[in-house]
């Protein structure tokens, strides 16, 4: 049985954590699926948006603990191969806009994980945190390099090191999410409706150059996105995308794109 779900309608892709009755915790097999839908939406010139949500009440409830201790067991070979992070192809490798519906609890790899989307919708009322630090283990995802870029350094600070849970209310406050809903219909629906519109109005070449320019590690400074940008600029410009844009915001319509990322860009585009 998958412990992940893809549901594709028109251009938009659901992809779904579905261990409901584990509060989706996260498996091994999780984490290989999840890669593995993360590339097929990628590759899919079809696909021009995705939203990451979970099944039943929960978003992902953390590491699965069913097997007790040994969970956190020393790994074999002195560690030779072993990854806090998992993913080999991430969230943020996707070159399209990738958006975590937090319907419910977010808890330890389970927010880790949502951290490395593009943008977030939470449930307000569901409860969050980067706990590992409670349980003897030091966070994981890369999450001392993605949480200080939502919400600073002196707040990732306190949520690092306290482990402490807090509310999608405040995740909102904070930047963390980008808004908190009333229930968990309500993200789900916040997260389709902003995919819908991406998936429409969005040029996938365009998009795919702006994400992985913001994603860029390390950090590029000023002069370094001006030279992404340029080349960007060079790539597209008298593109039949940049007409198409133009005509379509004249002529009050939905834009229909020809652009397609099949080329390998912007992955390989170097300025």
């Amino acid at each position: 049985m998958a412990d992940v779900r893809i549901d594709v309608d028109g251009a938009v892709a659901v992809l779904t954590l579905d261990r409901p009755e584990q509060l989706n915790t996260f498996t091994g097999a999780m984490g290989a699926e999840l890669e593995a839908a993360y590339r097929r939406c990628d590759e899919d010139e079809v696909i021009r948006a995705v939203v990451l949500t979970g099944a039943g009440r929960a978003f992902c409830a953390g590491a699965d603990f069913s097997g007790g201790a040994e969970v956190f067991a020393a790994p074999e070979s002195g560690g030779e191969g072993f990854r806090s992070d998992p993913f080999a192809f991430h969230a943020w490798d996707v070159r399209k806009p990738v958006i975590a519906a937090i319907n419910g609890h977010a808890v330890g790899i389970g927010l880790t994980m949502a951290l490395q989307c593009d943008l977030r919708y939470v449930a307000a009322e569901a409860k969050l945190g980067i706990v590992q630090n409670r349980r003897g283990i030091n966070p994981d995802l890369r999450s001392h390099w993605t949480l200080p870029r939502l919400v600073g350094h002196g707040r990732a600070t306190e949520l690092l090191l306290t482990g402490r849970m807090f509310s999608g209310t405040e995740a909102a406050e904070w930047g963390l999410a980008l808004e908190a809903l009333p229930s968990a219909a309500a993200v789900l629906d916040q997260a389709l409706e902003v995919a819908r519109d991406i998936a429409v109005n969005v040029a996938p070449r365009s998009v795919a150059a702006s994400k992985a320019i913001l994603w860029r590690s390390p950090a590029p400074d000023a002069d370094e996105v001006d030279a992404w940008e340029r080349a960007v600029h060079i790539a597209l410009l008298g593109s039949a995308d940049t007409t198409e844009g133009v005509m379509a915001w004249v002529e009050k319509r939905e834009p229909r794109w020809q652009g397609t990322l099949e080329d390998g860009w912007p992955r390989d585009l170097d300025p």
